[in-house]
């Protein structure tokens, strides 16, 4: 061996002097990963389980008869449950519940609202039952049992209070229909089957509207007769009406 190549072996660093050069970088990957885990940690309690980012307000939109609280409470949501954790189909079904809901919806709105938007129900007409009426929404369900039925409510005649009677259907989806100012001149509804819905009208004329099937082209009909003088409108096929 030469002096030069002596020399050039001695220069050349140890093999633990190798391994202690290397540990700073390796320090400096394991600093940043602590850091980095450290803040994903962080960020998920924060996120998860602080209530620093919970729900701070509820929001309740669409009622009108309908009390806010009472959503509210329907809604079994407490003040500081994390954003991220609330259950909002839970919630929603919680508050689609009450009965004088029709429907509602749920949204987070960071970050700290949850929007309930709602739509009540809205009485349609009263059913005699029992020596009382029911009063009804457009699918049948009872909002309330009154000793007397409210005169602004056309009265429905029907063998059964059942939502999912066919005659049923038939007779509050044509109610459900007709215009307001059509609505407010029904004084009855009888039916005895799904294709024989008739309408008495609060001028003592009648109205013979056959089932739902285009119920909003045989509306359209009615409307343009009622300006006849007759007793009886005839609109259940709506090619061929009849005016007597």
């Amino acid at each position: 061996m030469t002096p030069a190549e002596a020399q050039t072996l001695a220069d050349r660093p140890s093999a633990p002097e190798r391994a202690a050069r290397k540990r700073p970088g390796i320090w400096r990957f394991a600093s940043a990963a602590l850091i980095a885990g450290g803040t994903l940690a962080v960020s998920g309690w924060l996120v998860f389980l602080s209530p620093v980012l919970g729900v701070k307000e509820i929001k309740v939109e669409g009622v009108l008869a309908l009390p806010a609280d009472q959503i509210e409470r329907a809604a079994a949501l407490p003040l500081d449950t994390p954003m991220a954790t609330v259950d909002l189909e839970a919630v929603r079904g919680r508050v689609a519940a009450v009965t004088e809901v029709e429907s509602a919806k749920v949204e987070r709105v960071w970050p700290g609202t949850i929007t309930i938007t709602i739509r009540e129900r809205t009485a349609l007409a009263s059913v005699p039952m029992n020596g009382k009426s029911a009063v009804v929404d457009r699918f049948g369900v009872v909002l309330d049992i009154v000793a007397v039925a409210p005169p602004r409510l056309p009265v429905v005649r029907l063998p059964q209070l059942n939502p999912q009677d066919p005659v049923v259907r038939a007779a509050l989806t044509v109610l459900g229909v007709l215009p307001e100012h059509l609505l407010r001149k029904v004084h009855e509804v009888q039916a005895k089957t799904a294709d024989s819905v008739t309408l008495l009208l609060s001028d003592g004329r009648t109205v013979i509207f056959g089932g739902p099937e285009r119920a909003v082209a045989k509306t359209r009909i009615l409307l343009g007769l009622l300006n006849q003088r007759a007793d009886t409108f005839d609109v259940s096929s709506p090619e061929v009406v009849t005016v007597r």
